[in-house]
């Protein structure tokens, strides 16, 4: 029997550019899964053809083909992993990984970050951090200390019954942690554990409109108002395009507050989700009132 049991679903469309080095990956770890069920979301370029070639070669890789027409969304992308985790919901296995395919990591990713799992009975879902590069370096991505990183998520199974697995929407990668921290586990990224992430986030929607989608979804989870003005100066400061980042969040928000859309968590989890906020605020506070001395 394995020490460690673990499944990977891949949602993908059209990644031909770089699926084959997240195989690569998955194929050179030290720990190999037990499955693994790349899910193609209507591909228009090579990216079916690059899979098949390595299903053929290896019988733990598989694949399943959905006709989903039109661009990718990311709503579209967790429900191609919904729809290939009811494929194989039925094995037998201790994890279950959801993992990007513009992805690369050294050979020792998963067994490391396992093991993280057999350490700490408690701990729930993890990952390590993802870096994007910039010019001739790789920056990692800065993330609260309980969040992980949605394109390579590793969830125990036991949790991932708990919380009822990832919800059809935006903010999906949020909630999961809110409530698996409601129902005791604990949720976390590991800094030493890299993962490289081989395109910029957003590159294929675009700046303006991944900023606004993370406003909408912001109000989506019931999030603080003041955590989100630290957020949109932040933004407005700091971002891509600078200025027109923290307006087009502010945009994403007000226009999901005035359509109306239903908040996707519970008042409890919303509290909860607010609590962790403002634990951030009064931390990062304390941080600058300490330095330097």
């Amino acid at each position: 029997m394995k020490e460690f049991n673990y499944i990977i679903v891949s949602p993908v469309k059209d990644e031909e550019n770089y699926i084959e080095e997240t195989i690569k990956s998955v194929i050179r770890q030290t720990v190999l899964p037990s499955k693994w069920l790349i899910v193609d979301d209507g591909s228009n370029d090579e990216t079916p053809n690059i899979i098949e070639k390595y299903c053929t070669k290896y019988s733990w890789i598989q694949t399943l083909r959905l006709n989903r027409k039109g661009g990718r969304h990311f709503p579209a992308e967790i429900q191609a992993f919904n729809q290939g985790f009811e494929m194989i919901k039925d094995e037998k296995f201790d994890f279950i990984i959801k993992l990007d395919c513009d992805l690369s990591f050294d050979s020792g990713y998963f067994e490391k970050l396992l093991c993280k799992f057999k350490e700490d009975k408690s701990l729930g879902i993890a990952s390590g951090i993802y870096a994007e590069q910039k010019g001739n370096r790789w920056d990692p991505i800065r993330m609260p200390d309980y969040h992980t990183t949605g394109a390579s998520k590793v969830v125990r199974d036991e949790c991932f019954r708990d919380i009822g697995g990832f919800i059809n929407t935006r903010g999906w990668d949020t909630i999961d942690e809110i409530r698996a921290q409601m129902k005791g586990w604990r949720t976390r990224h590991f800094a030493e554990l890299k993962i490289h992430h081989l395109k910029s986030e957003g590159s294929g929607i675009g700046k303006c409109t991944l900023h606004a989608m993370h406003g909408e979804i912001y109000y989506l989870i019931g999030g603080s108002t003041l955590f989100f003005c630290f957020k949109v100066a932040h933004r407005i400061a700091t971002g891509t395009p600078i200025l027109l980042g923290g307006l087009m969040m502010i945009y994403g928000y007000l226009r999901t507050m005035i359509l109306r859309r239903k908040i996707l968590v519970t008042e409890e989890e919303a509290y909860y989700y607010k609590k962790l906020l403002h634990k951030r605020v009064k931390d990062r506070l304390r941080s600058l009132l300490t330095w330097g001395n």
